[in-house]
């Protein structure tokens, strides 16, 4: 005799958890990094800190490479987090997709003036 307790869970959706989980903890151990490596150039420099010392902290190209990289994790980051919110909690399919839109449009604007600002365009 066989007992079936429950019902069979069928799972649906777009399956972006483990990934997801994955790229908000290396994202953060980035940012987390460069903060500290950032914190101690500052520490570390003598003086008062002006627009010359942070000029200098960013004037070497490999410096601008891993500021604009650790902007875009943290774009990927703030992506990820707020596209879940929307998705948890915006139930009209519409209006989501439309937050969703504004979000990329806000986060890919950031990119292109962080990039600007970091090359002077």
């Amino acid at each position: 005799m066989s007992v079936n307790y429950g019902s069979k869970r069928v799972v649906t959706g777009a399956h972006y958890g483990i990934r997801d989980w994955l790229v908000q903890r290396v994202t953060a151990t980035l940012m987390a990094l460069f903060t500290l490596a950032l914190l101690a150039q500052v520490i570390l420099s003598s003086g008062p800190i002006g627009y010359e010392v942070w000029a200098g902290i960013f004037a070497a190209q490999w410096m601008k490479f891993l500021t604009f990289g650790v902007i875009l994790a943290l774009h990927w980051h703030a992506w990820v987090g707020v596209r879940d919110i929307w998705m948890d909690y915006v139930k009209p399919a519409a209006i989501r997709l439309t937050l969703h839109v504004l979000t990329l449009v806000w986060l890919v604007g950031c990119a292109g003036w962080a990039y600007s600002v970091l090359w002077k365009l």
